[in-house]
């Protein structure tokens, strides 16, 4: 199967037509059936909650916290009811922490997921936050106060699912946050590639879509590359897609498990920094 799909690293799919149309199928065939039973894959009842409603209180676990923005129409017509940031939520959130709790003595809260707002003051409970789709993200002046205050006082973000113009967006907003930091290349030699698993080449997991080459960028505390990693950016990659439909056989076992050493990874760096 996976001789199928991947052709070379830094490449991304290819597929016969015939492959494309099958898979299409198939996946239309598991979505309807997936709304119609609420779940998938065993994992937890769909929980799209835009207002926060499906958050559990802190209690000391660790928790999936995915941020949630406003877009106002940037994103009409292209994600339907679901807001771009909650894209592969809550099945991308919940099978992340199910990993953490297998192969970790972590014992993450595995049934759903915390979103918060940017200027959310809950979000300081948490050391690790993860934002989908950011080329929409346009923060108020209190999220950019928000988001400033947790950065600077130890708090972990992941930006992921973007790619092309995006990126360029992103930087943009994230000047706003942290007007004296700006993003660095990431490389194998980086401290967040060697938090639990090995990936001295993080360059092999083939993005999900498209033609452009992955990398992966952060913002350091005070620029400094020895210092704390406070930012991760996916550029061109989706990891939240690989982890949501890793439990359906949809893409090769192989490129699943790449995926989630970087969930991993991320997840433990922010707890050990």
């Amino acid at each position: 199967m996976a001789g199928v799909f991947r052709v070379r690293r830094g490449s991304s799919w290819t597929r016969p037509s015939w492959l494309v149309a099958l898979a299409l199928v198939a996946v239309a065939a598991f979505a309807a059936d997936a709304r119609q039973r609420g779940t998938i894959a065993g994992s937890a009842p769909e929980e799209y909650t835009p207002d926060g409603s499906g958050n559990e209180p802190y209690d000391g676990r660790f928790q999936f916290v995915r941020l949630r923005y406003d877009y106002g129409l940037a994103a009409f017509g292209r994600f339907g009811r679901l807001a771009p940031w909650a894209h592969d939520h809550p099945r991308a959130d919940t099978h992340l922490m199910r990993i953490l709790s297998e192969i970790t003595l972590l014992r993450p809260r595995t049934s759903g997921s915390n979103t918060f707002a940017l200027d959310d003051e809950a979000l300081f409970q948490h050391p690790f936050a993860y934002m989908s789709e950011p080329g929409f993200w346009e923060p108020s002046p209190s999220e950019v106060e928000g988001l400033r205050a947790y950065l600077l006082k130890g708090g972990f973000v992941v930006f992921d699912d973007f790619r092309g113009s995006d990126w360029t967006h992103l930087q943009a907003q994230m000047k706003r946050v942290l007007p004296d930091h700006h993003f660095q290349e990431l490389d194998g030699a980086d401290a967040v590639f060697h938090a639990f698993f090995e990936m001295p080449d993080p360059w092999v997991l083939d993005p999900p879509y498209g033609d452009m080459p992955p990398s992966y960028w952060g913002v350091f505390e005070e620029n400094d590359r020895r210092g704390r990693l406070m930012a991760v950016a996916n550029v061109n990659n989706d990891l939240g897609e690989y982890w949501e439909f890793s439990s359906l056989g949809f893409v090769p076992v192989d490129l699943s498990n790449e995926a989630y050493k970087f969930g991993v990874n991320y997840t433990m760096y922010a707890l050990m920094h």
